[in-house]
């Protein structure tokens, strides 16, 4: 009976496959055609990722803050700075553009100054009433226009930085779609079809320019940027990599059926993205690329093995037969060691990232098969290689490179191990200097226009990021006490005296508008009522809100009356800080709202980004050290020795210290991008690692178990495949630096980095440990084989089967 996966399991599956060629290429092109049924389900997310599970308290809490408030990303904020909008013909303008968004379908509500208003006592109806600010029949009047503007400026402190920012005199506007389209494609339509064509007429016509954001705008942008590169990272990815397989074996056909393969895996990516109906994110948006950069590297190496069998006995049949029954263990191993590497992220707990790993492990181990069954078949088809096809296996260049390590693996091992240690102390300082990143927006595309307004709002309005402050009363109506309202006045204070948010906004903004209005307009009065006061004041603003459309309070406090709100912002670049200024918000919130008479919910968007950030950290170093445990029973379960899983971990643990040193010493942060890279890097890194010792454990057997005389053949072996798979994953992740998003940059960058260390790694330190480790070996009983994989048979063993082969 075959064993799963032993030597005779591969002659067999290499028999099949030759002896089947062309059943095999049809399941091919069936598999294919069924998936691309699939391409009809693929959609784009219309949210932007939540790293936190829906079970996490911060996001129990942020939700529970929503259902009492709304929805909080359908804002699009407009703004200007620009005295010239204060023209009669700029203000007719810009009146037009606002009544044309109003009167959107997709659109809730909109508040500008052309059609602010401002509340005035009614003293025959005992209530406060909403008059509009501006009379459009005067805006003609360039003097009307002067005295609005100061009047804004001066006598209405309820509305700065909520519409203008007095210092700079910028101005903006605020736009609330329908929370039903937010996070649908309708929203899409709305910007890109409706609201950018408007805002560019309006440019062009008074050439003055208007800056746009919120998240709505910013999340539709977002993807369309994503769609974009795409292609660009599909493109860049095909044209490098089948440019460094041209180089590396000069032949068209081989370079052509790499092609190919990688094309179709591709195809089978988008038709796994929907058959399980996930959405293209900026993270499953990368999978194509990935699946044409990791699949190059199968390509290579199976070539390789068939043009070295070649040219040791000139007889493609026998070549083919050995390519599979040779390696196709080893090429299994280090796919499925990529695919756990990928498979990890499922381990997070997080949607964002359990898509990703599942798309991406299916895929891998899917090309896996479509590699190690057409390559075969396509070579069986065209003629023999050529001499220019294996000349690459005694190239100079790459021979004197190989050669140079060779001989220092064979006499320079101190130097070596000098050298791994001190850049292990390196990467160790370097750790300690890293630092988390809270940032929402520092991994947007830069260039993006969008991203300029996204500044624009960070200067003129200190940030655009909420912070939530809701606090319960635990009593109906208990908001509208005197008492709860100074308390709150006591700790917005405490909060706009933290230089790093911005000026609040609550009821208690609302009720002191109300004693300004009560007392005629006059700014001097903007303040909470006295208690002689409150009674009359307080029930004009209730009357005032009572069945009333615009219902000014409704913002602040909920339908009960017994949850309070409390708004500030903060620039992004001070995200990394939200710790310290949620214990010192916390610290003062718990002495004026005693926790057992009061909740206080802290919250917020940068909130819950910074604590998902903090999260996927913990999760994703739990999973590359469960990365790390498999990686170890793979080699336990080959060798059965505890020096050869030292010796596995060792050479891939020094590449991610030494990036994470690089990270720190240039201040790189960790964030959701730059944490994802050690998972990735780890899984492609390990892949060497494993190709040479399993190829290190044939030698073994061959050489009578002599260590040194197998160490120098398995790199004579392998050593020329991993230094070609090297070299295209690190030009294959290059090319995601081409992209505009600060995220993809990094993880393009650090990957390719972490990529070129493990190469060095694997080709100098791990030989080295494996001579020096095992010097003590007697004879091959540390290495037991284990019970499913006992079928061995030498060279001589193999022709004879192969006389019954093709």
């Amino acid at each position: 009976m075959i064993k799963w996966f032993s030597l005779g399991f591969w002659e067999l599956f290499a028999r099949i496959v030759l002896r089947n060629r062309i059943l095999m290429l049809s399941i091919v092109v069936l598999i294919t055609g069924l998936l691309a049924t699939q391409w009809k389900n693929i959609h784009f997310s219309h949210t932007e990722a939540n790293m936190l599970p829906d079970d996490n308290v911060v996001n129990v809490e942020y939700n529970a803050f929503l259902n009492k408030f709304g929805e909080e990303g359908n804002l699009i904020i407009i703004g200007i700075k620009d005295d010239a909008i204060f023209t009669p013909k700029a203000f007719a303008s810009w009146t037009q553009l606002m009544n044309q968004l109003k009167k959107d379908q997709a659109v809730d509500l909109a508040i500008s100054i052309n059609d602010l208003q401002r509340l005035q006592r009614n003293d025959s109806l005992e209530k406060f009433e909403l008059v509009p600010f501006v009379d459009p029949t005067k805006t003609v009047n360039q003097a009307y226009l002067a005295q609005i503007k100061k009047e804004l400026f001066t006598n209405l402190p309820f509305y700065e930085g909520l519409l203008f920012n007095k210092k700079s005199g910028s101005i903006r506007s605020a736009i609330y779609l329908d929370k039903k389209i937010v996070n649908t494609p309708a929203r899409k339509d709305f910007v890109l079809k409706r609201l950018v064509p408007a805002v560019e007429a309006f440019e062009k016509e008074t050439n003055i320019d208007l800056r746009v954001s919120g998240m709505p705008y910013i999340r539709t942008l977002n993807a369309a940027t994503i769609v974009k590169e795409i292609g660009l990272f599909i493109g860049a990815s095909l044209l490098v990599t089948s440019l460094l397989f041209f180089f590396f074996f000069r032949s068209f056909r081989a370079t052509l059926i790499s092609m190919i393969i990688v094309i179709i895996g591709v195809m089978w990516s988008f038709g796994f993205l929907g058959l399980f109906n996930y959405e293209i994110t900026v993270l499953t948006a990368l999978v194509p690329s990935l699946i044409i950069v990791i699949g190059i590297p199968n390509c290579i190496f199976l070539t390789n093995k068939y043009h070295q069998e070649y040219k040791v006995h000139g007889n493609k049949a026998k070549a083919l037969q050995r390519v599979t029954t040779k390696i196709g263990m080893a090429t299994l191993m280090t796919n499925v060691t990529t695919a756990i590497g990928f498979a990890t992220f499922v381990a997070s707990n997080n949607e964002l990232l359990l898509e990703f790993g599942v798309v991406t492990s299916i895929n891998i181990i899917g090309l896996f098969f479509l590699c190690i069954i057409v390559i075969p078949i396509f070579h069986s088809y065209i003629p023999a290689p050529k001499d220019r096809h294996i000349k690459h296996l005694d190239r100079g260049s790459v021979k004197r490179f190989m050669d140079w390590i060779l001989r220092n693996v064979k006499y320079n091992r101190f130097s070596i191990y000098v050298a791994s240690i001190a850049l292990l102390v390196f990467g160790i300082i370097g750790v300690f200097q890293m630092r988390i990143s809270g940032s929402l927006i520092e991994d947007m595309p830069k260039k993006e226009p969008f991203f300029e307004d996204i500044v624009f709002f960070e200067k003129e309005f200190d940030g655009v990021m909420p912070l939530e402050i809701m606090i319960d009363t635990k009593r109906k109506k208990g908001v509208m006490k005197l008492s709860v309202l100074k308390r709150m006045e006591e700790l917005e204070q405490t909060i706009e005296e933290i230089p790093e948010l911005s000026k609040t906004m609550s009821i208690v903004n609302l009720v002191k508008y109300s004693k300004q209005a009560y007392y005629n307009g006059n700014p001097e009065y903007y303040e909470l009522p006295t208690s002689q006061e409150q009674t009359f004041i307080l029930s004009y603003a209730k009357n005032a809100t009572k069945n009333n459309k615009d219902n000014l309070m409704k913002s602040y406090v909920d339908s009960t009356g017994q949850y309070a709100r409390i708004t500030t912002f903060m620039r992004d670049e001070n995200g990394g800080k939200i710790p310290e200024i949620e214990a010192e918000i916390r610290k003062e919130a718990d002495k004026l709202f005693p926790p057992d008479r009061y909740h206080v919910t802290i919250t917020g968007k940068a909130l819950v980004f910074q604590k998902g950030t903090g999260y996927l950290l913990d999760n994703l170093l739990s999973s590359l050290l469960f990365a790390f445990f498999l990686t170890a029973l793979l080699v336990a379960f080959m060798f059965r020795s505890f020096k050869m899983v030292l010796v596995s971990i060792i050479p891939n643990l020094l590449p991610l210290l030494l990036t994470a040193g690089i990270m720190g010493f240039l201040d790189i942060p960790l964030k959701p991008s730059t944490i994802l890279v050690f998972g990735i890097a780890f899984g492609l890194s390990v892949d060497d690692t494993l190709r040479f010792l399993a190829q290190y454990r044939e030698e073994l057997r061959k050489n009578n178990w002599k260590i040194r005389k197998s160490v120098y053949a398995t790199f004579n072996e392998s050593g020329l495949s991993m230094f070609y798979t090297s070299i295209v994953l690190f030009f294959g992740f290059s090319v995601f630096m081409l992209s505009s998003f600060g995220g993809t940059i990094a993880l393009g960058g650090l990957i390719s980095l972490t990529l070129l260390f493990g190469m060095l790694s694997n080709l100098m330190l791990l030989p080295a440990l494996v001579l020096t480790l095992n010097k003590t070996l007697a004879n091959e009983q540390e290495f037991i084989e284990p019970k499913i994989d006992i079928i061995e048979h030498s060279d001589e063993e193999i022709d004879k089967l192969e006389k019954h082969e093709l």
